[in-house]
């Protein structure tokens, strides 16, 4: 009967201390993968880009806006002496230019928002292969983004591992975040 027993108390230290030991080569990660995001290079360009081309939208958009305000001035101005028949046309000349705007800013939304999305993509995908990288050459279980904010509680023990990915991305350490970003991601 003691030998069985010393053989389970035995058996429970084991395993005890295999949880133990497992436990503590257990390697969790933290990350802002927003942060990496903004500190590339290539979001820089993208960024100007889309800035670039969201000006070019506004500046047609601002046209056609000016040019039915001076078209709706004049019918305003010379209704009262139109014939119908240049009334009628007039009228239906203002609505076909508000439905040209119309159209025009709902094309100029889809346009940007898909530009924006071929530019990222790559971006945002190098980004994850930086933070897999990281992960397997360090030995990480897990890395979460912080970004998403589905973090509830981050451990002393959690290495963030923003400056390791911006190496594998050849971000140099001392960059930080432009303060346009930190402001928009408050």
């Amino acid at each position: 009967l003691n030998m069985k027993k010393l053989t389970i108390i035995l058996a429970l230290v084991m395993v005890l201390f295999a949880t133990k030991t497992f436990a503590q080569d257990l390697k969790f990660g933290h990350i802002n993968l927003q942060e990496l995001i903004a500190l590339t290079p290539e979001r820089d360009s993208a960024v100007v880009k889309m800035d670039n081309y969201g000006k070019e939208l506004e500046e047609t958009l601002q046209g056609m806006q000016q040019e039915f305000q001076t078209r709706y001035q004049t019918y305003n101005q010379k209704s009262a002496t139109w014939t119908a028949a240049v009334l009628e046309a007039k009228t239906k000349e203002l609505q076909d230019l508000q439905a040209r705007i119309q159209e025009f800013q709902q094309n100029a939304q889809n346009e940007f928002s898909q530009m924006q999305q071929e530019l990222m993509t790559p971006i945002i995908k190098k980004a994850a292969e930086a933070i897999e990288k990281v992960g397997k050459e360090q030995g990480f279980m897990y890395i979460f983004d912080l970004s998403v904010g589905g973090v509830a509680f981050k451990s002393a023990n959690s290495v963030d591992v923003l400056p390791l990915a911006k190496q594998v991305l050849g971000i140099p350490a001392e960059k930080t975040v432009p303060t346009q970003f930190q402001q928009q991601a408050k």
